[in-house]
């Protein structure tokens, strides 16, 4: 069988762990690099030995040797480079969050569908062994029905207000970065319609916020009780509370070993990681692309645009809209 080709469509930070993990999985080959920076491109293929740089995105997505694109650009450009690839007949597995907002999401999934290709949300946490762990633990009863979660993600990021994580233009701000994260554990465990949602936070200089909590309650009465930042540092756990155990996941978006707790019982570590983990995900993806679905059964449609709709509900709270935004 020949090697399965990934492009990269934005060369920055995350691309490199993604490109760090494609040399790990077998039949992957990280074919094409594109970026706005020929010299940009340039050094990323020379670093990971990619046999194709472009200089621009629109010359990347017409080379028909490209199985799937990467897309890793800051999230207010994912719609653009969604829409490019897709209207050349490329796969997309695009960053995290997937849109701005529920109305992008949509037209990303509605043109894959009309098109024929494959499109999915980035949420590479679903795929850990630990994760996948726990989410057996859950169906297969050895907490009881799960009442609660706890889930946390910040950090605490030096304030700098053209940076990335604060920059308003640039789709900054605690709830895009990390708490999709915690959107996904939440409706991962309890599905994709919360009857309530309450959210406050902290609104920064830069007009983003700077640190989210969230309270979801759902139809059978479980509570998630997240929180998410970017100037606030937190264990970054995932506690998951059933009626007789738990289950514990320190470091949960990068989980290596997650640990199950069953009143009477001893507790039982499950460890398990090769790489950064994006490895995981990428296989996937492959497995999907080869087996002809348009989308993941561990990350599906539905549920990416549950969590736009329930991130667009937090920032109509939080009174927050982002300048790209024509909607929310």
């Amino acid at each position: 069988m020949s090697k399965f080709k990934w492009a990269i469509l934005g060369p920055g930070a995350i691309a490199n762990k993604f490109a760090d993990d494609l040399t790990i999985v077998p039949d992957a080959e990280l074919y094409a690099v594109g970026s706005r920076n020929v010299e940009r491109a340039d050094d990323f293929a020379k670093k990971y030995n990619i046999p194709k740089a472009y200089g621009s995105y629109e010359e990347m997505v017409k080379d028909k040797e490209i199985d799937c694109v990467y897309i890793s650009t800051p999230h207010p450009m994912h719609i653009d480079a969604a829409l490019l690839c897709i209207d050349n007949g490329l796969n997309v597995l695009c960053e995290k969050p997937f849109a701005m907002n529920k109305k992008e999401a949509q037209a990303m999934i509605d043109a894959a569908q009309k098109k024929g290709v494959f499109i999915m949300e980035a949420h590479w946490t679903r795929f850990l062994p630990a994760i996948r762990k726990t989410v057996s633990w859950i169906k297969n009863g050895k907490i009881g029905d799960v009442r609660m979660i706890h889930c946390d993600f910040s950090f605490r990021a030096d304030f700098d207000p053209e940076s990335r994580l604060l920059k308003k233009e640039l789709g900054g701000g605690g709830l895009l970065d990390v708490g999709c994260y915690t959107l996904s554990m939440a409706t991962m465990i309890f599905g994709n319609n919360p009857d309530v949602i309450t959210s406050v936070g902290d609104m920064g200089a830069t007009g983003v916020d700077e640190q989210t909590a969230m309270l979801l309650k759902y139809g059978g009465g479980q509570i998630a009780v997240l929180s998410c930042g970017v100037r606030t540092s937190t264990y970054h756990t995932l506690n998951v509370f059933g009626e007789r155990g738990s289950i514990n996941i320190n470091g949960f978006w990068c989980a290596d070993s997650a640990t199950l707790k069953v009143d009477g019982e001893e507790p039982v570590t499950f460890t398990e990681k090769e790489g950064n983990g994006y490895n995981y995900e990428a296989i996937a993806v492959m497995e999907a692309i080869h087996a002809g679905k348009k989308e993941s059964n561990l990350m599906t449609h539905a549920e990416t645009l549950a969590i736009a709709e329930l991130s667009d509900t937090i920032r109509e709270q939080l009174g927050l809209r982002y300048l790209s935004e024509t909607s929310i």
